[in-house]
């Protein structure tokens, strides 16, 4: 099937190259594209489950953008394959024009792209604001850090790593990975922003004027 992306902004492919150039210093990974209704949304994963004992969080980061078309599309793909064709596509903008920009191969064995987040159902409970995500998230950084010398296994890696990112923020029912997520892809700007948190189901969402986080807790433990 032959799918691609056409924006109804060129200015649109700038920011999605600084959004998955920032995410791919976080995880070198893989996106998720979902097309329809005229609209492309970007997922990127910045924290999730190594396994089914990993009780660590899913924490999505989420940038929405306006197609050209009716375009409609899943699909899951490398995070460097898309922004080769992204900057090829920015340097053929030039007479004001969005080109269009074909999908490149998918990949199948990405696990956080295999949970969705709810479209409707989101209920707010609650706001934080810049200066607390970026607070938690320096934080838990400097802890991770001080946390791990050089030459920890992987195991221990992620199992530190999720025992930091899942403490909670202060004063908001948010781990510190929603801040971290936050502050990693550039979604902060005033510090004094009003942020609303909202929920639905197992999924919490904050919105900031630059993009989501998505935080999806684990429903279950088999240690539990």
């Amino acid at each position: 099937m032959d799918r691609s992306i056409r924006v109804a902004d060129p200015l649109s492919i700038g920011d999605l190259i600084t959004y998955l150039g920032r995410a791919g210093r976080v995880e070198d990974g893989s996106v998720r594209l979902v097309a329809g209704s005229g609209v492309l949304a970007v997922y990127t994963a910045v924290l999730y489950p190594a396994g089914i004992l990993d009780e660590g969080h899913t924490v999505l980061g989420l940038r929405t953008l306006a197609l050209a078309d009716q375009a409609e599309f899943d699909a899951v793909v490398p995070v460097r394959s898309l922004l080769d064709r992204l900057q090829r596509a920015q340097q053929a903008s030039d007479d004001g024009q969005a080109p269009s920009i074909a999908v490149p191969t998918e990949v199948s064995t990405v696990t956080w792209a295999g949970i969705s987040p709810p479209r409707g159902g989101w209920k707010r409970i609650g706001s934080t604001t810049g200066a607390a995500l970026e607070t938690a998230a320096r934080a838990g950084v400097d802890a991770v850090a001080n946390a791990l010398p050089e030459g920890t296994g992987e195991h221990i890696v992620r199992r530190v790593r999720s025992e930091i990112w899942g403490r909670p923020i202060e004063g908001v029912d948010l781990p510190a990975g929603a801040g971290f997520a936050a502050w990693s892809l550039g979604f902060l700007g005033d510090p004094a922003e009003e942020i609303p948190v909202f929920e639905a189901g197992a999924w919490t969402r904050i919105t900031s004027r630059r993009g989501h986080v998505l935080v999806r807790r684990r429903p279950w433990s088999l240690l539990g």
